[in-house]
């Protein structure tokens, strides 16, 4: 038969041996089939995987399907894979423009869906081609069917990044007590109301501003000798406040206007909260990410009224003693917010941002008032011993 003696002149050594023959194909060696090709569409190459029986029934061999009539091409040319049940011949090109063996480039934009609802144009970009059977017969007549392989694959443009997990109910740290080993765990946690009922899940696009954000740090499995005491709760742009745009929420004696404190050094909880704010800085961002932190620290029941006073701290030695004795070393909670930026009011946030900075003046000259005072008591009371 022609076909017969066709393939015979065709064949070739791939992979240590012949191509394949319709003899080698046994049941597979069909008509060709629309599911005859799959198609991996990975991250940076695409992967084509053709049934090679079909087109050896149709008279041809795996020499003869030339991807997008790219034929010089070492690296665009398919590899014989009979290790597979049928085998098939697998092509596998890179996701770069120039340099996807002949595949076409389509970009088009159409208003988001989903999570990508606030945006009016999403681009995605489709890579396609075909794979095309060479009929080497001349004359003025062929019998051999030409074969078409279509391919694919579609890519969004647009992402939205979460592959960092943030758990705003769960930040812990280890405290460390002069004499050994003192080990507790606190929790600073967001919750939608005032009851502290409803845990504050942080959406993708943010919360709106002005929302109130009720926040929470609580200590477990602590001796009931200690109370929970904010000293600073404050926002950055950066996760490591040091070197980032701040805005405190309140310090010692001073408090932002839209912060309201609920409960601090009154047991083993303290409560506040504050409306949802962007930073000026991001205004060009859709979303304001920035990060709430709150310097904590433990007190002994007796000492925490006395370390909370503002502009009643004369006190005696012994007793400035007891207060530093009654505290553990302050530590850091910080969890992530987010904001959506539209609605903000830039004019109210300069104001907030003026007011806490007189605050935070006054609250300097107090402590260094407070100090002095504290000194030249302290060199009474031994000018006192020595007389």
């Amino acid at each position: 038969m022609a076909l017969i003696s066709f393939l015979v002149l065709t064949s070739l050594c791939v992979g240590g041996r012949q191509a394949l023959s319709l003899s080698d194909c046994g049941p597979h060696g069909r008509r060709p089939e629309y599911t005859d090709i799959a198609v991996v569409c990975g991250t940076s190459a695409i992967e084509l995987a053709i049934q090679i029986c079909p087109a050896v029934y149709t008279g041809y061999n795996e020499s003869l399907l030339i991807l997008n009539h790219v034929d010089d091409d070492a690296a665009c040319k398919g590899a014989l894979d009979t290790w597979v049940v049928p085998p098939v011949l697998r092509f596998s090109f890179p996701i770069r423009e120039g340099n996807a063996c002949g595949s076409s480039f389509l970009t088009t934009s159409s208003p988001g869906t989903g999570i990508f609802s606030d945006f009016s144009n999403i681009q995605n970009v489709n890579v396609s081609g075909i794979v095309r059977s060479f009929d080497t017969t001349i004359g003025t007549v062929t019998y051999n069917a030409e074969l078409k392989y279509f391919y694919s694959c579609a890519y969004p443009l647009e992402y939205l990044i979460n592959n960092t997990q943030v758990d705003v109910s769960a930040a812990s740290i280890a405290l460390e007590d002069k004499n050994g080993t003192f080990i507790s765990t606190l929790r600073m946690e967001l919750y939608n109301d005032v009851n502290y009922t409803t845990p504050m899940i942080i959406p993708s696009l943010g919360v709106e501003l002005r929302t109130k954000i009720y926040v929470q740090v609580v200590a477990s499995n602590l001796t009931s000798q200690y109370h929970v005491l904010l000293d600073r709760c404050y926002a950055s742009i950066s996760p490591q406040p040091s070197n980032s745009t701040f805005f405190n929420l309140f310090v010692p004696c001073s408090i932002d206007p839209l912060t309201t404190m609920l409960e601090n050094g009154d047991g083993q909880r303290a409560r506040f909260y504050f409306s949802a704010f962007r930073f000026i800085e991001q205004q060009n961002e859709t979303v304001s990410t920035y990060y709430l932190h709150c310097i904590t620290r433990l007190c002994e029941r007796s000492t925490c009224s006395t370390f909370k006073q503002c502009n009643n701290r004369r006190k005696r030695g012994v007793d400035s003693d007891v207060v530093q004795e009654g505290l553990v070393d302050p530590s850091m909670l910080t969890v992530p917010i987010r904001t959506k930026a539209e609605g903000s009011s830039p004019g109210d946030q300069g104001q907030n941002d003026a007011s806490i900075g007189l605050g935070v003046a006054v609250a300097v000259l107090v402590v260094i008032g407070s100090a002095a005072m504290l000194m030249a008591a302290l060199f009474y009371r031994r000018l006192k011993q020595f007389t």
